[in-house]
């Protein structure tokens, strides 16, 4: 899936239920990133049944129910947090609100799904693990740059498998493109999202922590610039941070708003993975020169060379599993404690980088 802009990401998965209709009913709510349509359609695939969607934008939902006729528009949150149905809320709001609208529906019993970067502050993250403790809720993220996207999910299976033995090294590149002028006023002001190693770099923590089986970090150098772009002061559109984790593994990204306007995508994201038998390289949107342009995997290891092309619609287990998850209470899905811990590196960095 090749697309112009990262905004209103998604990848159009494949459909594979993991419960009947209406087992698992959740709701949508805050609409102020477009990540949500992705969100929603990776939902109802696994088999998620949407009931209601909120805004206070009447504009925004009516242009979300073109999509999704079946979602009930109510006036009110509250509704939505009364209904004992509803086992999931689903929610893109402004960054910096996102914790907040968090609090209000696991105090009202429900798991809350929201977009990236979870946080914008560590007094956020440690409210939000007060309130996973006090209410047993879940509160997960949408790390779609691994989660939604088949060759960088894969390339993590291969690394946890031993594929390329111990994992020694990963880096990540994640140029984004900027398209200024349809951004909202929010997406300039750092209060509100929070800073570039906030915003984009919570996707990169996670993938450091998974790809290398880590269970924390150390922040060894972090830098954010605004290179490009005088006329907005308060946006970042470079960052790159160094960490060792708790593994020895060596980890470094890059992070930009810089994508060139004769690219086919929105951002040539690269995912490249050292250990000790092999090495992988993954080209998450599309192949450069390639006129095919598929999402591509390159693994060389010790006993085979090869290529592995995604085409066509994917299937996104983590999805189904979350589901399972919030019906079962398990943590197949993604643990709360990787997801926080991604968010609290995250954190880290852009506050080393603010501090410099």
């Amino acid at each position: 899936m090749i697309q112009g802009d990262g905004m209103n990401y998604d990848p159009q998965g494949a459909a594979k239920p993991v419960v009947d209709e209406g087992q698992f009913p959740f709701a949508v709510a805050h609409l102020d990133h477009g990540h949500i349509n992705g969100m929603t359609k990776a939902l109802e695939n696994a088999g998620g049944t949407l009931k209601y969607v909120y805004d206070t934008d009447f504009a925004r939902v009516a242009n979300f129910q073109k999509e999704h006729p079946h979602a009930e528009a109510v006036e009110d949150f509250r509704q939505i947090l009364d209904d004992r149905e509803i086992k999931l809320v689903a929610a893109a709001a402004i960054p910096n609100e996102r914790c907040g609208i968090g609090l209000q529906v696991m105090d009202a019993g429900k798991d809350y799904f929201t977009d990236k970067a979870p946080f914008t502050t560590l007094d956020q993250l440690a409210s939000a693990r007060q309130k996973v403790a006090e209410t047993n809720q879940k509160y997960m993220v949408y790390f779609s740059e691994r989660l939604h996207n088949a060759a960088t999910y894969q390339a993590g299976e291969l690394a946890c498998s031993g594929t390329i033995g111990q994992v020694l090294q990963v880096i990540v590149l994640a140029p984004h493109r900027l398209s200024k002028d349809q951004r909202p006023d929010w997406f300039f002001n750092k209060e509100q999202y929070g800073g570039i190693l906030i915003d984009i770099g919570s996707h990169q923590f996670e993938q450091f922590l998974h790809m290398a089986g880590a269970k924390d970090g150390t922040v060894n150098f972090a830098r954010v610039e605004n290179f490009n772009n005088p006329d907005q002061p308060g946006l970042e559109d470079f960052g790159e941070a160094s960490f060792t984790l708790d593994t020895g593994t060596s980890c470094y990204c890059r992070i930009d708003w810089l994508t060139p306007n004769a690219a086919r995508t929105w951002g040539d994201g690269r995912l490249f993975i050292l250990g000790t038998e092999g090495y992988l390289e993954t080209r998450k949107y599309l192949d450069v020169g390639n006129p095919e342009g598929n999402p591509a995997i390159y693994m060389v290891n010790h006993k085979e060379e090869r290529v592995i092309d995604f085409k066509g619609a994917q299937n996104f287990p983590f999805f189904g599993n979350l589901i399972l998850d919030s019906l079962n209470r398990t943590e197949k899905a993604m643990t709360q404690e990787h997801a926080f811990k991604s968010a609290e590196l995250s954190l880290q960095a852009q506050k080393i980088a603010d501090e410099a």
